[in-house]
């Protein structure tokens, strides 16, 4: 008996299935993308006896009425129909679903794609998916808009995360000036959300890189994602420690990180902080260390090797990475330019412009979000600023604790008896 396979792929929701699917040695396979000519085509060349193999039954036709009609059609002509996404077996007792139950389920599936076909059209337009819209935009022709009133609040909440790199910190901030009160979950997610970069993601994950104006800039973008990736080393409650050496010191010796105590005299006039292991397994424990010392020692070794490590660096390969994304970027973005000249000599038509307009906005959001995370190509001039003993000086421990963080993975206490020494383990 010939076997034979149907299928039907809308563009705009999904690719066409690979041959392996059927699962079995099929005769001929008709394949339909968009339209069902290959369908027709089907019923024109199909004899008795056939087995026919679709995924599901709704891909007969745009509605109920169109499944039930081709279905009896071909089952008329003797065909059998095997759906393989679906408990279905024409002619034959294997149908563990009700003609009720099928025609529900095929009308569930045709309303869902519908709904996803109107969504993908949306995307094709570069809309705005469903949903809330983000604080600080309104909507405006299906598109994101700044909202005045609110969107300085937001950029404000940013700029402040920026300069003090504490999410905590800048919830805080936001809830003092402005009696606006967030979750630490919210504003991280005000921090990664590709909206306030002026990109639109969907729910399918693709991104559309542009398509409204953003709060921040890509470069505030880039630094924002820098220093959530390094703060991720960090526990939450070390990341927003208002002590710059917070989370970047580990002794040598008993392999534990160094916790930050404070202690004050009798009067409460005079501050010191040390730095010891609270879970050091050794005995006797490693005894503290003051945490001054350990910061001016850790400046000083900065000054020294920062420059070293930076000449080290393979700048050739990272600019040449830069180069290769650049120029693909731009490649592509010729090609977007050349679609409305397609379109208008008529190589194009308007859906398959869209769809490859669609495709090659999110090829160039996946190669810009590549190009952001690789380091400035300015690192080793910034390095040459930050290997001056003043600099550190003229700053306060929260501003030290962002630039460390952004330099140093670790610094390790390498003890000598009662003598100590410190190596610095660059993040670069």
């Amino acid at each position: 008996m010939k076997i034979i396979a149907y299928s039907y792929t809308d563009p705009l929701l999904e690719t066409p299935p690979d041959d392996s699917i059927w699962g079995w040695e099929v005769d001929q396979i008709y394949q339909d993308i968009g339209g069902r000519s290959q369908l027709q085509q089907l019923i024109r060349e199909c004899h008795s006896p056939t087995y026919l193999l679709i995924r599901r039954l709704d891909e007969l036709g745009n509605s109920l009425q169109q499944v039930g009609d081709r279905l009896n059609q071909l089952e008329t002509m003797g065909v059998i129909i095997i759906a393989i996404e679906q408990p279905y077996i024409s002619e034959t007792a294997e149908v563990p679903l009700t003609i009720l139950d099928l025609a529900q389920e095929i009308q569930s599936q045709q309303r869902s794609r519908r709904i996803r076909r109107g969504h993908a059209k949306n995307r094709l337009e570069a809309l705005r998916p469903p949903g809330k819209v983000p604080y600080g935009y309104r909507v405006s022709k299906g598109k994101y808009i700044i909202d005045r009133s609110t969107s300085p609040i937001v950029k404000d909440f940013i700029d402040h995360f920026l300069l003090y790199a504490s999410v905590r910190g800048a919830v805080r901030y936001l809830a003092k000036k402005y009696g606006k009160k967030i979750s630490v979950t919210t504003g991280r997610r005000w921090l990664t959300s590709p909206v306030y970069r002026g990109d639109t993601i969907y729910q399918n994950g693709e991104t559309i890189s542009n398509t409204h104006p953003g709060i921040i800039s890509k470069e505030e973008s880039a630094q924002v994602d820098r220093i959530l990736r390094s703060n991720s080393r960090l526990s939450s409650r070390t990341a927003s420690a208002p002590y710059s050496l917070a989370g970047l010191v580990l002794c040598n010796q008993c392999q534990q990180k160094m916790n930050i105590n404070r202690v004050t005299d009798s009067s409460q006039s005079q501050e010191y902080l040390y730095l010891r292991n609270t879970k050091c397994p050794q005995n006797p424990k490693c005894h503290s260390i003051s945490y001054q010392q350990v910061l001016t020692k850790t400046i000083e070794t900065i000054c020294q090797n920062l420059p070293i490590a930076v000449a080290q660096l393979n700048f050739t390969q990272l600019d040449n990475m830069k180069k290769k994304l650049t120029a693909q970027i731009v490649s592509q973005q010729e090609i977007l330019d050349q679609l409305p000249i397609l379109i208008e000599t008529g190589v194009l038509d308007q859906e398959t412009a869209k769809l490859r307009r669609y495709k090659l906005q999110t090829e160039i959001s996946q190669l810009e979000s590549q190009l952001a995370i690789l380091p400035p190509v300015n690192l080793s001039s910034v390095a040459q600023a930050v290997s001056i003993p003043q600099f550190w000086m003229d700053l306060s421990e929260v501003e030290r604790r962002f630039y460390l963080r952004e330099f140093i993975r670790q610094i390790e206490i390498i003890r000598q008896g009662e003598n100590w020494n410190l190596q610095i383990i660059f993040s670069f």
